[in-house]
């Protein structure tokens, strides 16, 4: 594994989020070659913190086609994952205009300023399992789901995978879909997320509130395991002929809220301090994937089961609000 991506020149979009900087920390010590965009430069209390020095930075909007452009045709990577979006539901919600310029634009931007370029061997592009938008008949799979978004975020994702298809089939661009459960671990500091949210909670000893009525499905997955899933279709996307594929990652274990809630405070070792607003608007009630077609066709597994990924969680929350 090493081998492969040794020297290998890659460009990640969104290098200073949550996932994006994960995939760029492992992909250094790897040996990658990492060129990153963000609209943020050298976040606060980020996994990247010791790894900045062996990434070339670029400060900017992936909106700007130029910049993307500019980029892709100056540095050359072969391997792109364009990760850069609107990633919070509440924000889009509240700003669906930002985020169908952030997550559909930015995905064409990238796309079209790649067509062509003969140096590029796999763009992999992160999605949601949110682009399924609400069904009845659960668990979602790859290629019988349909794309349906109804609110804004979801849509955004539904319509930038819609975007990806259509490059691959007129252009015949290497381009993979990945589309995560909730992802959660150390360094996510989205803490309108409810993983994050109710560590700091627990750990500053405040009652955590359950925006819906504790009865929403999700399934989880660990960061790291996200990553493993992200480099292995990076890996095998050309030589096995995935390209044009979409690819679910998920533990497949999904949860309701109220379980979740339970569990941490149980794993935290504290008594349940919690109260069930029951406020939650356009977000879809049950949802989570079937990621058998991973299993099978990338040889992927999630290394993580949840109260592993749970406990690593924790113990670096606790670290970060000890500081």
């Amino acid at each position: 594994m090493v081998g492969f991506w040794k020297n290998k020149k890659l460009l990640i979009t969104g290098y200073e989020g949550f996932l994006g900087s994960w995939l760029a920390k492992t992909l250094v010590e790897l040996g990658a070659k990492v060129i990153g965009i963000d609209k943020v430069k050298n976040r606060s209390y980020s996994v990247l913190e010791g790894y900045r020095k062996r990434i070339i930075p670029i400060k900017g909007n992936i909106c700007n086609l130029n910049l993307v452009r500019k980029t892709i045709d100056k540095h050359k990577p072969s391997i792109i994952f364009h990760l850069a979006a609107e990633a919070i539901v509440g924000r889009a919600n509240k700003h669906p205009i930002r985020t169908f310029k952030s997550n559909i634009q930015g995905t064409w931007n990238m796309l079209e300023a790649s067509r062509g370029k003969s140096f590029i061997d796999s763009i992999i592009v992160a999605s949601s399992d949110k682009a399924y938008g609400s069904h009845k008949d659960l668990p979602y799979h790859e290629d019988t789901t349909a794309l349906k978004g109804d609110h804004p975020y979801d849509v955004s994702k539904s319509c930038a995978d819609l975007l990806c298809n259509t490059y691959y089939n007129t252009y015949k661009m290497p381009i993979c879909v990945i589309r995560c459960g909730n992802i959660y671990g150390p360094g996510d500091y989205n803490f309108s997320r409810l993983i994050p949210d109710l560590f700091r909670s627990i750990l500053r000893n405040n009652p955590f509130i359950i925006r819906s009525d504790g009865t929403f499905t999700r399934d989880y997955i660990y960061v790291e395991d996200a990553v493993s899933g992200y480099l292995l279709v990076a890996r095998k996307m050309k030589d096995n002929g995935l390209e044009g594929h979409a690819f679910n990652l998920s533990n497949e274990k999904p949860i309701s809220v109220l379980s979740l809630v339970k569990i941490i405070y149980k794993l935290a070792k504290k008594e349940p301090q919690y109260s069930i607003l029951n406020a939650a608007c356009n977000e879809i009630k049950d949802q989570y994937l079937c990621s058998s077609k991973a299993r099978k066709l990338l040889g992927w597994k999630p290394k993580y089961g949840l109260n592993e990924g749970l406990k690593r969680t924790k113990a670096y929350y606790r670290k970060y609000f000890d500081k």
